[in-house]
């Protein structure tokens, strides 16, 4: 069955990030998969994490870095990162801030993202 989606489902976060989410629980009920456009301004980083779920990150303008138990990984605009389901982590922007495309396994949900405080 062919569905389109009119547009993205904008969802709130703290911050100044913006995420508006393509396919999701949130913008087309779809629980296997999320597909996020996110932009975050220079600077931004968010709680240390414990997802539920596997996270592919495609980044398309600045630098996104990834905190983990191993060390920080920066990736760069044309590169991609994946964290696995479980392992902790950190999302930061790094100084001209971060444009990229975020693709969740199963779908994000603020339930699963196992953020802390």
């Amino acid at each position: 069955m062919v569905r389109r989606i009119e547009g993205p489902a904008r969802i709130p976060v703290p911050g100044g990030k913006l995420i508006d989410e393509h396919v999701g629980r949130v913008s087309s009920g779809d629980e296997e998969i999320s597909i996020a456009h996110m932009t975050a301004p220079p600077g931004w980083a968010e709680p240390p994490q414990a997802p539920a779920f596997t996270e592919y990150t495609v980044v398309l303008r600045g630098m996104v870095i990834v905190e983990h138990d191993e060390g920080v990984t920066e990736v760069a605009a044309g590169q991609s990162v994946v964290t696995a389901p479980g392992e902790k982590v950190r999302y930061s922007a790094g100084p001209e801030g971060a444009e990229y495309i975020a693709v969740c396994l199963p779908a994000f949900s603020p339930e699963t993202a196992g953020r802390e405080p």
